[in-house]
């Protein structure tokens, strides 16, 4: 979408989150939500957002360490550096600012490290109209409860109305130069009164157009809030991927198949490279689809003499240990057999049986079926035997917002 764009984004870290609960906890930024970091959360959506070219994370100078441990796991398709904040929000933008000045991006980000539940789509309307030649933007949301005026004492002094107002989010994006500019004034001026960027940008004259925010954006401030965080990704669904896989082998003269690890007798034999088991290959890929694998043929090539005549539950297996190292468990796997003859159905419980040893399952977890092609086609003249698969995989915690 950027292509002739540059982006960055700033990650604002460096708080002490007094409101968060006992200091002995660590600043809030860092506390676990759904078992990884709120700050890792948080900038998943900015490294993996496909626009955004480097992320910049502004954090406090004693927390050097934290901040690596919650980077560890992070990819970084995009250039991810820390540089150390000041002693408000206001002079740690400015920081950041300043950090990336002499790349001269287009167009910066400027987002809370506690707001964990950023996505794409936020991202991308932030970006959308500075790509069309916006100064700056800002989410926001309508306001939903009544709003009242208080009085030093404690009482109601006058309800506002709302049907104008909105409440601010981030991130909120600028174009580069205009903001820096801005915040080079502000500080050389002393102001220090600033709430978020966009007070600064209205400061500065320049105009801030708004776009939708996001109800579930939210500002992780007080202890009460990380426990909500924690408990809404606790409860994220499971990863559970569906892959399917499909084989075809010609019938020969022969006396026997191997169907889904299985020797039976026939008049006829399956032609391949491989002992031909259309079962277990259509399995194979199967297994391999749910991790984005690849197929049989890129793992174990037909050009490749060593693999010639290899029994095929060498290939099954490799598929599972790939699922297994990607971070997968087997939960069910199924094969439909379609041919005329032999007949499947004498042999379909050595075959699930088989199934269950190779892939360490249940045998209620492995279901085998066959069907005919009613004498249509080549299948129905004899001529091949294919076969249909279908595997399904949870993978690992996604609890990664």
């Amino acid at each position: 979408m950027a292509d002739s764009q540059s982006i960055a984004a700033i990650i604002v870290a460096a708080g002490r989150g007094e409101r968060a609960g006992s200091p002995q906890e660590g600043p809030k930024q860092y506390r676990p939500i759904g078992g990884k970091a709120v700050l890792t959360h948080t900038l998943r959506a900015f490294i993996e957002h496909r626009d955004v070219n480097s992320v910049t994370v502004v954090i406090h100078p004693q927390d050097h360490a934290l901040f690596q441990a919650a980077i560890a796991d992070l990819p970084t398709p995009n250039p991810l550096r820390a540089v150390d904040g000041g002693n408000t929000r206001q002079q740690s933008v400015l920081k950041g600012l300043e950090a990336i000045a002499a790349e001269t991006p287009d167009i910066v980000l400027i987002h809370d490290g506690v707001r964990p539940f950023v996505d794409k789509a936020l991202i991308d309307a932030v970006i959308g109209p500075l790509l069309a030649g916006a100064q700056a933007t800002l989410p926001v949301v309508p306001l939903t409860d009544t709003i009242k005026r208080a009085t030093a004492g404690g009482t109601v002094e006058a309800t506002v109305p709302r049907s104008d107002l909105v409440a601010a989010q981030t991130p909120q994006g600028f174009a580069f130069a205009p903001i820096l500019d801005a915040h080079r004034r502000a500080a050389a001026n002393g102001d220090r009164d600033f709430t978020d960027d966009s007070s600064i940008a209205e400061w500065a004259g320049i105009e801030v157009k708004l776009v939708a925010g996001k109800a579930g954006n939210v500002k992780l401030t007080v202890a009460k809030d990380i426990e909500m965080a924690d408990r809404d990704l606790s409860q994220t669904l499971p990863d559970v991927r569906t892959g399917n896989g499909y084989d075809v082998h010609a019938l020969v003269a022969g006396d026997f198949v191997m169907l889904c690890g299985i020797r039976i007798e026939h008049d006829q034999a399956l032609s391949g490279h491989s002992d031909a088991d259309v079962g277990l290959h259509a399995l194979t890929d199967a297994l391999l689809a749910t991790c984005g694998a690849g197929d049989i043929g890129d793992h174990f090539p037909p050009t490749d003499p060593q693999w010639k005549g290899a029994e095929s539950h060498i290939f099954l297996s490799r598929a599972a240990e790939i699922v297994t190292e990607a971070g997968g468990s087997i939960l069910n796997v199924d094969v439909t057999v379609i041919c005329e003859a032999p007949k499947i159905g004498p042999h379909r419980l050595a075959m699930r049986r088989k199934l269950a040893e190779l892939l360490q399952l249940d045998l209620q977890r492995c279901s085998v079926k066959a069907t005919t092609n009613e004498a249509i086609g080549f299948i129905g003249r004899r001529e091949g035997i294919a076969a249909i698969a279908t595997a399904s995989v949870i993978y690992g915690d996604r609890n990664d917002g």
